[in-house]
């Protein structure tokens, strides 16, 4: 009866599992770091084993307590007057069938849940179709490099801390690591996958709903790990290939425009101050300690997921960011209010 129960459990929780994705709710992380719901074929079949597991762990945990409840009651009943001593041991009744018949149930549902598991590994360890695209993801103390790989090898280009990903495509994703042990997980979109020095390990992703998926590093890599956040963006094909295109191309020309006097001298502020750490697309900049900074300002946050992008956020950060991410490798430059003004003025051109 117990293996009857938890076999139609199992299956009452392949149907009836949340494993689709439902509609975004209009948040600005609309998809955070639950792994209780899917929204690609990478998680969906692994959710349902989820639920079906712990479905079969409550089935079993109230059979256990049943049955414990019973004989307790069952015992108070006859009283205590028995004791060890004058209790016969007898090889007859149905204990030892009753025994038998557990084991046997108890076997025929771990067996099948183990079949499962290896059912929902072969499931997941490829696509269904060949990848777009190749995205390289390198872990750094505390952001994320994301190198994207086309079939043209002069449209591949580098950004930072945001992923964008065609709806409905599946991705190639690469991993690997510029210092220490990472770990990169998008719980809505695949599992986790470790960033390990000197090995490269490959996975892959797939989004069948639009919208704003969240990503965390998950180890633990130092003082800011909890601060070492990134996001999936999913877009309808066309509008990844919009942006792709506009990915490649560089910062608008600051001196064919006349109100952007303070961005041209913010230009040369960060020649001089930020070159040597970060690139800018279409800049003498071509810095590969920190992060690609080209196209900044379309992204949703700074700092890796630490700050949201404004200008506010982007002005402390520039100001004293040990302050603002303790033990972090940028320097706090030692501005002028009108150079950081300036320099503000120019990476809000960086769109």
């Amino acid at each position: 009866m117990a293996a009857l129960i938890a076999l139609a459990a199992v299956g009452a929780a392949l149907f009836a599992a949340p494993c689709h994705a439902a509609e975004n709710t209009g948040d600005a992380f609309p998809h955070g770091l639950s792994y209780m719901t899917a929204f690609g074929p990478k998680n969906y079949s692994v959710v349902s084993l989820l639920y079906g597991v712990i479905v079969i762990s409550l089935v079993v945990m109230t059979i256990i307590g049943v049955l414990v409840l019973a004989g307790a009651l069952i015992r108070g009943r006859r009283g205590d007057a028995a004791t060890l001593r004058s209790v016969p041991i007898e090889r007859g009744g149905f204990g030892l069938l009753f025994i038998y018949i557990g084991i046997g149930l108890s076997f025929l549902v771990l067996t099948a849940t183990v079949v499962w598991n290896y059912s929902v590994l072969a499931d997941i360890v490829a696509p269904s179709s060949r990848p777009v695209a190749t995205v390289h993801i390198v872990g750094h103390q505390w952001w994320w490099e994301v190198d994207y790989e086309g079939a043209d090898p002069s449209r591949n280009f580098v950004t930072a801390n945001e992923i964008h990903v065609p709806v409905g495509e599946p991705v190639k994703v690469t991993l690997s690591t510029a210092d220490v042990i990472h770990s990169f997980w998008v719980p809505a979109l695949t599992g986790k996958m470790d960033t390990i020095p000197g090995q490269h390990n490959t996975t892959w992703m797939q989004a069948d709903k639009p919208g704003i998926y969240r990503g965390q590093c998950t180890e633990y890599c130092g003082q800011q790990h909890a601060h070492m956040a990134f996001v999936v963006m999913a877009q309808a094909p066309n509008e990844f290939k919009t942006w792709w295109d506009h990915q490649l191309q560089g910062p608008k020309e600051l001196r064919a425009e006349s109100g952007l006097k303070s961005a041209e001298a913010g230009q040369m502020v960060f020649m001089k101050n930020c070159a040597v750490c970060h690139t800018v697309r279409g800049t003498m900049a071509h810095g590969k300690v920190g992060p690609d900074l080209s196209h900044l300002m379309e992204r949703h946050t700074i700092a890796a997921g630490t700050l949201p992008n404004s200008i506010g956020a982007l002005s402390g950060w520039i100001s004293n960011p040990q302050h603002i991410k303790p033990g972090n490798f940028m320097p706090t430059l030692d501005l002028s209010a009108e150079d950081l003004n300036n320099l503000r003025s120019f990476l809000e051109t960086l769109q």
